[in-house]
């Protein structure tokens, strides 16, 4: 009868102590950080053809990885309004930290592709961090 007993608190000590393992490995993770992009086209096939390819390699290759891209000229997923105006295009990506998104964005590489991306478009660009799960 002992070693039941003992057996069944063993379980329960180990059910517990894995429990606050886990809880702990959730608390010290972090959130993502989202990067989105509001855009104004003015050459869409010139953007699409000479710019996209070339800031999306970048984005990838830093760690970057897309959730939306909306808009006139995009995969013909729409932008919907709520408020005010909808932009043109708009482009969410997700990060794992703040410094990685800038690290990309100051990038050598993705400045030489900006150049191409400013004659054809206008953006404006921001992050938010994400909320703990």
């Amino acid at each position: 009868m002992k070693t039941q007993y003992a057996v069944a608190l063993a379980i329960a000590t180990g059910f517990g102590l894995g429990a606050a393992a886990v809880q702990g490995l959730h608390a010290q993770a972090k959130p993502p950080v989202y990067f989105i992009t509001e855009i104004d086209v003015s050459n869409p096939e010139a953007y699409a053809k000479e710019y996209a390819p070339k800031a999306q390699a970048t984005i990838k290759a830093a760690g970057g990885r897309f959730l939306a891209i909306g808009g006139s000229g995009a995969s013909g997923a729409k932008v919907t309004a709520f408020d005010g105006e909808a932009p043109k295009r708009a482009v969410v990506q997700v990060w794992d930290s703040l410094e990685k998104i800038q690290a990309w964005y100051n990038s050598a590489d993705y400045k030489e592709a900006r150049k191409i991306g400013d004659k054809y478009a206008t953006s404006r660009s921001f992050a938010v961090e994400g909320m703990p799960q």
